[in-house]
């Protein structure tokens, strides 16, 4: 480690950073925020299925956030349909091979996903070139798209229906936001569906 770097500064300052952008995401995206929690817990009840997808860090928060539904968030409860399209190794390897890694998610759309879904894009920058095609894809199909990003929401902000711009130009604090946005989505499902305080369906499994 450098003799010159300051450990504690660097500490405090990416609180401070965080604790910013944090208060900067609560004002701006509330109406935003209501807007996608409708759209999902809509598609729930209709028993249509959301898609999670991104690259990167992006790609493990798809996977968490579909675990939270297909799993639990809180407790136990009936499963939720959710699918993260970053997971199956094959899909990831055929596709940038075969057809190029732009359709790495459009094309799992094409064979998945039906009009009534809810394809949910993670991009901190809003110009993912595989997330932006699976929004176009996704429109034609009749599936309802959202965007999770920032830096300004890029060309994400005119493709998806819905769009939560995280107010900040810095990756780590735009995952930081997306993570919790999404964790609050979920938790936000599982209240509206009346099934977070309801009885524990495997309690006497």
């Amino acid at each position: 480690m450098s003799q010159s770097f300051d450990t504690d500064r660097f500490y405090e300052s990416e609180f401070v950073e965080h604790r910013a952008v944090a208060e900067a995401t609560h004002r701006a995206l509330k109406a935003d925020f209501a807007r996608l929690l409708a759209q999902a817990v809509a598609t729930i009840r209709n028993g249509n299925k959301i898609f999670f997808f991104g690259n990167g860090g992006s790609a493990s928060d798809a996977q968490h956030l579909a675990t939270e539904l297909t799993v639990r968030y809180v407790k136990n409860r009936p499963a939720l349909a959710a699918i993260a399209l970053t997971t199956d190794c094959s899909a990831l390897t055929a596709i940038p091979n075969d057809i190029g890694f732009q359709r790495l998610f459009s094309r799992q759309i094409e064979a998945l996903g039906k009009a009534g879904d809810l394809a949910i894009g993670i991009t901190t920058s809003g110009v993912s070139p595989n997330v932006l095609e699976a929004f176009k894809v996704s429109r034609k199909l009749g599936i309802v798209t959202a965007c999770l990003t920032g830096k300004g929401g890029g060309k994400a902000k005119e493709m998806a229906d819905i769009c939560l711009i995280v107010p900040s130009n810095t990756t780590a604090r735009i995952q930081e936001m997306h993570i919790t946005l999404g964790q609050m989505m979920c938790g936000g499902i599982e209240h509206a569906l009346g099934i977070a305080d309801g009885p524990d369906p495997f309690e006497n499994a």
